[in-house]
């Protein structure tokens, strides 16, 4: 199988005391790049995990960046096809 495209993501994290941040970055081969955010809280009376804060808050982050890759391709579909476009619910 041959690659067609390659598409480049950066995740960063920031912990704030029970609070973890997540900054997602993704740039598509076409150099178009999208950010996405995600946020994990931990209760106060848990034990610090800092792995469980990364992977929620990354895995969020992820996931706001699938929903606007999904907006776009539906997007990009409607006008090729000549349909209004649709908007999805976040």
């Amino acid at each position: 199988m041959q690659t067609l495209v390659g598409w480049h993501i950066e995740m960063e994290f920031k912990e704030d005391g029970d609070r973890t941040r997540a900054a997602a970055m993704v740039r598509l081969g076409d150099g178009t790049e999208y950010r996405g955010h995600g946020n994990a809280n931990r209760h106060h009376s848990d034990q610090p995990q800092l792995l469980v804060g990364e992977e929620i808050a990354g895995a969020r982050a992820l996931m706001d960046l699938a929903s606007q890759l999904l907006q776009k391709a539906h997007t990009e579909i409607d006008q090729a096809s000549g349909r209004q476009s649709h908007q999805l619910l976040r």
